[in-house]
């Protein structure tokens, strides 16, 4: 299993990652493009740029747009998004013409009509699911958004397209930043091998404010609803599944295997629109008894701190990371790391040029995948151990049938 979080970010095949190589996916892969070979990607010639479908136009998908754009390897020819006005807006921005617009539930389908080598998906994570599989059918290679479903099934539905994708020699990767940082990828790996000893137990937090807007503007229509998918516990798999699972990856990628059960608590005592809770208390047991805590919240924390952390206590020393802040082992194998300043933004730009490396050097390992849907099936773990109130056991959440359905009437086709 620690090989699996070596080599989970660079798409390589013999299971290690040094600085070296990943500077060289990160960095060195966006002048790759000028020697694409045809066979390895879909519908383009030799010398030509990767041509990319982008689905959901919101603030997130304009944003990393232009991080693909700026890469220079992409040229994005289509465009989808249930409202109008999104789509519009990005297609002015990127120079998508008009009749590559597409919109309504079904926009992605036929946005995967067009000749396209790869689609970028960053709508509600409600549909990922289904339109990632819909664009592995159609051939084309899957840059999908974390969280990567709401449900198991949805879980199980990403993971099965990820093995397809591999099958037909397609990329998909999943992106998490902190899975791009090289002071994460070297701190994890050390722990890994051993420097902090035997695990005795973790913690993980993630206290922030809420961000995202509400939009009062016909409260009641399912459009509205829609525009408010972050309030909404379906479309968005609540806080801590879209939120959350940053921090809760973290811990995944530290444990490397499944936690045995999670119990915990949460609610609302602050938020007063949408579905969604407000906060959340957990304990996740993992083998060999070893526990981690979680908390997180997304109401004012007045002045008390927050941000995205991890701690990991073993025998020898201790993992500690945040989110935007520092990386380092304390002990007797200390490791220094550093600053994690950049890492939104950095981390989409090096799963960017790792993607377009993956894709012009016929890396179809998708190795970013089988850790993706444990860390969002560890979300979903602790949210129906919150939400029930009750000791909730792996094994029986990942046979769960049961999906989320989200009341999609009034909505265009």
């Amino acid at each position: 299993m620690a090989d699996e979080a070596r080599i989970s970010v660079t798409g390589k095949r013999d299971g290690q990652i040094t600085r070296r190589r990943f500077i060289a996916g990160a960095g060195t892969a966006a002048l790759s493009f000028a020697v694409i070979k045809p066979e390895l990607v879909r519908g383009t010639q030799a010398s030509s740029k990767i041509r990319l479908g982008m689905i959901g136009c919101g603030g997130r998908g304009k944003w990393i747009a232009d991080l693909f754009q700026q890469h220079g390897g992409y040229e994005i020819v289509a465009a989808a998004d249930y409202f109008q006005d999104r789509v519009d807006e990005f297609g002015e921005k990127f120079n998508v013409d008009s009749e590559h617009r597409y919109t309504g539930l079904s926009c992605y389908r036929r946005l995967l009509e067009q000749k396209l080598d790869a689609v970028a998906i960053e709508s509600p994570p409600y549909f990922h699911p289904e339109q990632a599989a819909a664009a592995v059918d159609a051939g084309c290679h899957v840059y999908v958004a974390k969280p990567i479903a709401v449900d198991v099934p949805g879980c199980l539905s990403i993971g099965e397209s990820g093995k397809k994708a591999a099958a037909n020699k397609l990329c998909f990767l999943v992106d998490f930043q902190t899975r791009a940082n090289e002071f994460y990828c070297e701190a994890i790996k050390r722990v890994h091998d051993g420097a902090i000893g035997r695990f005795a137990f973790g913690e993980s937090s993630y206290h922030a404010g809420c961000p995202w807007k509400y939009n009062t503007e016909d409260p009641d229509s399912p459009q509205t609803r829609l525009r408010n998918w972050g309030h909404d516990k379906i479309l968005s798999g609540d806080i801590i599944t879209e939120q959350n699972i940053h921090t809760l990856d973290v811990a995944s990628w530290i444990m490397n295997e499944p936690p045995v059960y999670a119990v915990g608590t949460g609610g609302r005592k602050v938020r007063t629109v949408g579905t969604c809770w407000d906060h959340f208390a957990l304990l996740l047991e993992y083998p060999n008894n070893v526990g981690v805590t979680f908390s997180s919240r997304q109401f004012k924390g007045h002045g008390s701190g927050g941000g995205i952390r991890n701690r990991m206590f073993g025998s020898k020393g201790v993992l500690e990371t945040q989110y935007g802040g520092t990386v380092i082992v304390r002990g007797e194998n200390f490791y220094r790391g550093g600053e994690t300043t950049g890492i939104y933004k950095q981390g989409a730009v090096n799963n960017i040029s790792t993607f377009h490396n993956n894709i012009t050097s016929g890396h179809f390992d998708n190795l970013t995948v089988g850790p993706s849907v444990r860390s969002n099936l560890v979300t979903i773990l602790g949210r129906t151990a919150a939400y029930t109130g009750e000791k909730v056991y792996w094994s029986k959440l990942i046979k769960t049938t049961e999906k989320l359905e989200a009341d999609l009437r009034g909505l265009k086709a």
